[in-house]
């Protein structure tokens, strides 16, 4: 599945926003604080029922993702901490903006939607772990069914959409299921091949 929301965009796109940035002294991380920000905002706008609001600035904010890594590259800031930096608050604004959804379904009385809401919370977070697992195991691990910009779209599009609020949940909680037990069967395949490898070596 092609990814909706690219981790780059052009860089005739991006270069003279970039250019900006860095005049003004903008850092990369102030980006990334900006981004989480933003998708914490709208995740108190969703819990309080305010959907379309939220849905239209976790596109704007989570927007930010590509345009942190080009500032960083664009201006030598680019450091492994960034990364890392960049990697968790990426999970927690998914996370904040899917728990927005939890309190404002539970809010309703809306069980069902309260319960993929938390599946869908908890598959996000999984599909990342396995990734960061695997690649610590030396497993370089980018393939995934639904990752995270295909997430964040389904997600603000739900929200900006109300009425496909609860198809998008049944579908965040399904496919990222899916994805994580993806992502192991190819860990796992990955592995046994290294294995091999690594005792003829010694």
């Amino acid at each position: 599945m092609p990814q909706l929301l690219p981790s780059r965009a052009p860089a005739a796109v991006l270069s003279p926003i970039v250019g900006a940035l860095a005049a003004a002294r903008v850092t990369p991380n102030m980006l990334t604080v900006a981004g989480f920000l933003g998708n914490v905002a709208a995740a108190v706008l969703v819990a309080n029922g305010q959907l379309l609001v939220g849905g239209i600035l976790v596109l704007l904010f989570s927007a930010l993702d590509m345009l942190d890594g080009a500032l960083a590259r664009a201006t030598g800031r680019a450091t492994p901490f960034g990364a890392l930096f960049d990697s968790v608050l990426d999970r927690l604004s998914e996370a904040a903006v899917l728990g927005g959804i939890l309190v404002y379904e539970l809010d309703r009385g809306n069980q069902e939607e309260t319960v993929l809401a938390f599946v869908a919370v908890v598959g996000s977070l999984m599909v990342s772990y396995v990734r960061a697992r695997a690649e610590g195991l030396g497993v370089s691990m980018t393939s995934g069914l639904f990752t995270r910009s295909e997430r964040v779209v389904l997600t603000a599009i739900a929200l900006i959409i109300s009425p496909l609020l609860r198809p998008a949940l049944w579908a965040l909680a399904a496919i990222t299921l899916v994805t994580v037990a993806q992502r192991v069967d190819t860990a796992r395949r990955l592995l046994a091949a290294a294995e091999p490898a690594e005792s003829e070596e010694r």
